[in-house]
């Protein structure tokens, strides 16, 4: 059963946004001012930039496969089921522990509003944790059942709670700019050395990473080649805009030694700032306004993290169940469920601030993975990978963008030691021995990485079953009702010739070919078709001629398609004929015959479409050229 696609722009600017609005903002930049000093507001403007690679990369990459699991999915079939077994539960587990964490830093800013509205109310310190982890299991329990109800709903609350926390930060950084002081906040800007400048934006580089928490649900989102590319950049360029400037703001309006006391700085840099110059409502406002910004990461990383396990049991690498549909609200309530259930168990349980820095290197290797993957896609040239957004400068981009993750993984395991690259290697090692026992016996799959080196070792063509599934979601994706002119292309005869040939024997195999379904012998329509080359050439354009004939009989109408790399030899052409169609129908069949023109005259008219139809593998892939393109349809055809 299909999701439903109900979000939209906002939506998705929303859940990428408030993801990303966390303790990156609300916490973390105390510790991050005790690294870099004044320069933490270059740190965090470095990082932005280092999410780029990996923003365009899953950008492109969930455009042309906008399906449930994002990460999962686009490593499964770029890299095959062993690498995206791993990809898929390392996502989960990341986005989940990174939600319940959120869910949990709640608990830093309750404090500063419970008393400063209730004075008198004074708890143990016990008291007060196990507070914080009942409110926090709560606040899960509660986004699950609101995913379970409607992803539309929760959507909407998404943007609700995104538009309210935005609206607050705003006022923070407007009311904060004129009580910024340059001096002495800013002198020795660069004490601390690059050294510390860079150590400090792979901190607070997992700051961005709710970025792409947008491709797990690509599947439910509305004209996802337009929406989902637009909203991750439009909400790229919004938050690193806010980042840079709250902390700005901060560093500006707040003593070094009151932003970095203690051994992790101040765990409420925005509050305290907004004391400076807004008083006690400011601090209550601010921290009021970082649990929304922890209460928008958890819903939409219920909402993300969910869509792994689901994608993962439909491609039979984890248990069916997991991979069910409600009928009645069209969400994957089995999978949010255990979402849920796992938030809720690692809230209760554990310290989960240790295991945040395993799912802070799990993201980082992911955000590798995803410019892998988009380098083996593209390099694979499979001709259905077609996505509506492309990483530009390619293959740069995602090169540098390997390079720069490799270097912030390295550099974390120096900054937090060996623990979490052990722990991710230990967690490697266990889902690497779920595939042995569970999924390699039930996927036989073949990835773009192994039909990369397939066709490179080989010459013999033979069609991937990733190459028919690329095209069924494509027609998906751009919400493709086939007409008459696709039901005929897909059963039109194809004649791929091999070497060149005149206009009047490639008349001759195709009269053999469409004689029999037109009710006519193959030699009086391949005179038909030489009368009509005769009387006016059919050559529309270089390389492409359209011959097309009227023929005795009522309701007929027939297709052909012609590839020739070599060329057909017209008369009176310089240029050889490379693509032909060839368009046969009786009389009554005259409206619909013009209607064929035109849906050809669209398709030739679409970039680079010369170069897709010579580089086709076969008559498959010649078909789905036709199939998949952007030309008007029509609903309705006499």
């Amino acid at each position: 059963m299909h999701l439903r696609r109900d979000l939209g722009f906002w939506s998705v600017f929303c859940i990428a946004s408030g993801a990303m609005i966390s303790s990156g903002l609300f916490v973390l930049p105390g510790q991050a001012f005790k690294f870099a000093g004044p320069a933490v507001v270059l740190a965090y403007a470095l990082a932005a930039l280092m999410v780029v690679p990996g923003l365009l990369s899953k950008a492109e990459l969930a455009t042309a496969m906008p399906k449930s699991g994002g990460s999962y999915f686009f490593v499964e079939r770029s890299m095959g089921a062993l690498a995206g077994t791993l990809a898929g539960l390392a996502g989960w587990l990341s986005i989940g522990l990174k939600s319940a964490f959120a869910m949990v830093g709640i608990g830093a800013f309750a404090p500063l509003i419970v008393r400063a509205v209730w004075s008198d109310w004074v708890l143990t310190d016990s008291q007060w944790d196990w507070t914080i982890r009942l409110v926090a299991a709560g606040g899960c329990a509660v986004f699950m059942l609101l995913n379970i109800l409607s992803v539309k709903l929760a959507g909407w609350a998404q943007v609700v709670m995104v538009a309210g926390l935005l609206g607050v930060l705003g006022v923070f950084v407007l009311a904060g700019f004129p009580a910024v002081q340059q001096h002495p906040h800013f002198d020795r800007f660069m004490a601390k050395g690059w050294g510390g400048l860079l150590a400090t934006a792979g901190l607070v580089f997992v700051s961005f990473g709710g970025l792409t928490k947008v491709a797990s649900v690509a599947e439910e989102v509305r004209r996802p080649g337009r929406n989902i590319p637009r909203a991750m950049i439009f909400s790229w360029a919004v938050v690193s805009l806010i980042y840079v400037a709250a902390v700005f703001v901060v560093v500006g309006v707040t003593d070094a030694a009151e932003l970095g006391a203690g051994p992790y700085g101040s765990l409420t840099p925005l509050s305290l700032a907004a004391g400076k110059f807004l008083g006690l409502g400011g601090a209550v406002l601010l921290s009021a306004a970082a649990i929304l910004a922890f209460v928008t990461t958890g819903n939409s990383g219920i909402l993300a993290a969910s869509r792994s396990p689901m994608a993962m049991s439909r491609d039979g690498l984890l248990p069916p169940v997991l991979g069910k549909v409600s009928r009645r609200f069209g969400t994957p309530h089995v999978s949010i469920l255990l979402t849920g259930g796992f938030m809720i168990t690692m809230v209760l349980l554990l310290d989960i601030a240790a295991l945040v820095k395993v799912a802070s290197t799990m993201k980082l290797i992911l955000f590798l993975l995803m410019n892998v993957a988009v380098l083996i896609m593209r390099g694979s040239r499979i001709q259905n990978y077609r996505p509506p957004f492309r990483v530009p400068l390619f293959p740069w981009v995602p090169l540098a963008g390997v390079v720069v993750y490799a270097f912030l993984i390295v550099m974390m395991a120096r900054q937090m030691g060996p623990a979490p690259l052990v722990t991710t290697a230990a967690f490697a090692a266990a889902g690497t021995l779920w595939y042995v026992l569970y999924v390699r016996p039930r996927t036989t799959r073949e990835s773009a990485l192994v039909y990369m080196v397939r066709s490179a070792a080989s010459t013999e063509i033979r069609r991937s079953g990733l190459e028919d599934e690329l095209k069924q979601i494509a027609l998906e994706r751009d919400e493709v009702i086939q007409d008459r002119f696709d039901r005929q292309v897909r059963q039109a005869p194809v004649l791929d010739l091999p070497e060149s040939i005149s206009a009047g024997e490639m008349f001759r195999l195709v009269a053999g070919q469409l004689a029999p379904r037109l009710g006519m012998t193959p030699e009086a329509l391949a005179e038909l078709l030489r009368q009509r080359e005769a009387l006016s050439s059919t050559v529309v354009s270089p390389g492409l001629a359209i011959p097309h004939i009227i023929v005795e009989g009522r309701n007929l109408f027939e297709i052909a398609l012609v590839r020739c790399r070599e060329g057909i030899r017209f008369a009176g052409r310089d240029r050889p004929v490379q693509v032909a169609f060839v368009l046969a129908g009786s009389a009554d069949e005259r409206n619909y015959h013009l209607r064929a023109l035109m849906a050809i005259a669209h398709i030739v008219q679409e970039p680079d479409f010369m170069q897709r139809w010579l580089e086709a593998r076969d008559a498959d892939g010649l078909r789905d050229i036709l199939l998949l393109s952007g030309r008007p349809r029509e609903a309705r055809q006499d």
